[in-house]
């Protein structure tokens, strides 16, 4: 296993804690200043404690992301439609209203007077019954008004009958994101301990067009796909046909199922995924094929897209290091000597002055003139447990790929 173990979360639903320690040895290298650590060195930590590399994932096809626009529009409830029939809608010799497309609407202009697809699917004419024309293209609309009044009702004996898209139907979401502008906060010597999105978030409720009511486009609207202070997944949850009560009685019997237990070792499971929230995944492994159909990324009335902040994913640095927490990289691996330089601490050369870790830190720095050798991954497991993991800085820096 290679010195530069990759740092990162343990692959659960628990926050992403680590720790780094710099432990200083004296001239001899084999006196440990400070109290010891029982951990097990990086060469041979059994394989379920390491994390899942990052670097390596590529980005998702964009493409599944929207829908696939069909060859000719299909009407349905919430479409306006203009309508001419001369002799009964307007008067007899005017020209019908002229209609222009609303800004950023891809319609043609459009002739008639507005008549809204209801419901149930159908429009509402004068002197016949309501004609049905959801599913249908505006050649199939037109035609079917035709027969409604020169065939079934026998009212017009001419063809004179126009038919147009005045504006499409609009679906509504709401987009909410926590990839916000990060904020930073210094400590004394200028190190940044704290970088984090503003969780207070963003949201949007958008009125996307039909055939437009996809993931990609609400991302587009919203500011474009999630920057780095957001998790490589976006969420999807369902607005329409939940009950809501359910959720909330399977998450009652499930705690009282689990974490009732009297037994302190016992490791309850995690809280299974509500079946109504989907999770979107912007990065996959190569060759891995997404799980997910069109039918997924497509926006129905009352939905919500999330894009979760990664507030949680961090690490933090103490003992003979600056103490700070730090921003674990999204798309990245970062190995123990890229985290020591982040959190501007010295490896292999003498610490100057008082040392940037402060208190117990700066007075060991200075004992005998020796850089710390040794550094310690406290890494979080589930249940509230951690493993310990050895890595000796010397060899890290003389043969990284040991």
């Amino acid at each position: 296993m290679s010195w530069t173990t990759r740092l990162g979360a343990f692959q659960s639903r628990h926050a992403v804690l680590l720790l780094l320690i710099g432990v200083s040895m004296a001239a001899s290298g084999c006196t440990a200043l400070v109290s010891p650590i029982d951990a097990i060195p990086a060469d041979r930590l059994p394989a379920q404690f390491l994390v899942a590399p990052r670097a390596n994932k590529v980005p998702i096809d964009l493409a599944r992301l929207r829908q696939e626009t069909p060859d000719e529009y299909l009407l349905d409830a919430g479409d306006i439609l203009g309508v001419s029939i001369e002799s009964i809608l307007g008067k007899e010799g005017e020209p019908p209203p002229f209609h222009f497309p609303e800004q950023g609407s891809d319609l043609p202009p459009a002739i008639g007077y507005p008549i809204p697809v209801r419901e149930d699917g159908t429009v509402s004419l004068p002197l016949v019954p309501p004609v049905p024309v959801r599913g249908l293209t505006l050649t199939q609309a037109r035609e079917v008004i035709r027969k409604a009044y020169m065939e079934d009702m026998d009212i017009l004996k001419e063809d004179r009958i126009i038919v147009t898209l005045i504006r499409e139907r609009r679906i509504r979401v709401i987009v909410v994101r926590q990839d916000g502008v990060s904020s930073a906060q210094n400590a004394g010597n200028g190190q940044v301990v704290n970088s984090r999105s503003d969780l207070s978030g963003r949201g949007f409720t958008l009125d996307l067009p039909a055939y437009k009511n996809d993931l990609l486009h609400a991302l587009a609207e919203t500011g474009g796909l999630p920057g780095v202070n957001a998790k490589n997944e976006v969420k999807i949850m369902r607005g329409t046909d939940v009950d809501f009560r359910e959720r909330d009685r399977f998450v009652q019997e499930f705690y009282q199922q689990h974490y009732n237990d009297a037994d302190p070792c016992y490791c309850p499971p995690p809280l299974p995924e509500d079946a109504n929230v989907l999770r979107i995944p912007l990065r996959l492994n190569p060759g891995e094929v997404p799980s997910i159909n069109e039918q997924d990324i497509i926006l129905n009335d009352g939905d919500i897209v999330y894009v979760e902040s990664r507030e949680t994913e961090v690490f933090y640095t103490g003992g003979l290091l600056p103490g700070g927490e730090h921003p674990l990289p999204r798309d990245y691996d970062l190995d123990v000597l890229a985290a020591v330089a982040m959190s501007r601490g010295a490896i292999g050369a003498q610490s100057q002055g008082n040392g940037g870790g402060g208190g117990i830190g700066g007075s060991i720095q200075g004992i005998g003139g020796a850089p710390p050798s040794e550094l310690i991954i406290l890494r979080k497991l589930p249940c509230n447990q951690q493993v310990a993991i050895s890595v000796n800085l010397n060899d890290a820096i003389n043969d990284p790929s040991s």
